[in-house]
């Protein structure tokens, strides 16, 4: 997602990641599901690595397991992001965060679309629709050498900044914050933080806490519906 900041474009990576693993939960190839985040941990480890490997095909079966992945990973994304669920819901939450916000630099739309995105990740764990657990064993299972293979395959010629963010993420396993609903806020900040330098006061995520606390109760008895919705979607390529 790009984000203007005194006229400039900034590419911030969104932090879906288990929205994008409820689709392929089931699956014994962990080289697929690595596939379907390594969009957003790429951006994540560098905002400037831009990748396009979505036509390329691979001698090596795993490498293209891992191509399969990020081709999902761009459908599910392309179907989200034009769905009424999304741009209904992601436009309310905007409206709700503004009073909580006030006169913080941070853009409203920019908002409502994270918060979202985190809220719905949070209501897969705490309703049980996925385990953070078995993401992170799948993660596990994938050999670096392979992971190396398609990045350099992709185009990326030095690794070594992403695989220094990768394992920092697998071992920090941070989603286990997200199914606490007050770590809504701070994740947002976080992500805030790489567009602006002092994005919220303590006030502000106290308030925003509140906001999002009450917006993820309203969503707890529908927000499986834009799974299904994606999913038929997909089985319908």
């Amino acid at each position: 997602m790009y984000i203007e900041q005194n006229g400039v474009f900034c590419n911030v990576a969104l932090m879906n990641f288990l929205s994008h693993y409820y689709f392929d939960k089931h699956t014994s190839n962990c080289y697929h599901v690595l596939g379907t985040v390594l969009p957003d941990l790429l951006k994540n480890a560098d905002k400037h690595i831009i990748l396009h490997p979505e036509k390329l095909h691979h001698g090596n079966n795993e490498v293209n397991s891992i191509i399969t992945g990020w081709n999902k990973h761009l459908a599910v994304d392309r179907y989200f992001h034009s769905s009424v669920f999304f741009l209904t819901h992601s436009h309310e939450l905007k409206k709700a965060l503004l009073p909580a916000i006030e006169g913080s630099p941070v853009k409203p739309f920019f908002l409502g679309h994270i918060a979202l995105e985190l809220i719905i990740d949070n209501l897969l764990l705490t309703t049980g629709k996925i385990s953070v657990d078995d993401f992170y064993a799948q993660l596990s299972g994938c050999k670096p050498g392979i992971i190396e293979e398609f990045l350099t395959f992709s185009g990326l010629a030095d690794t070594s900044v992403f695989f220094k963010f990768y394992e920092g993420f697998k071992k920090s396993q941070y989603l286990h914050t997200y199914a606490e609903t007050h770590q809504i806020a701070y994740a947002l900040k976080r992500i805030c933080m790489r567009v602006w330098k002092d994005p919220f006061t303590p006030e502000h995520e106290a308030q925003m806490n509140d906001v999002l606390g009450n917006y993820r109760d309203y969503l707890l008895d529908s927000f499986m519906d834009i799974f299904e919705e994606i999913e038929d979607k997909l089985n319908n390529l």
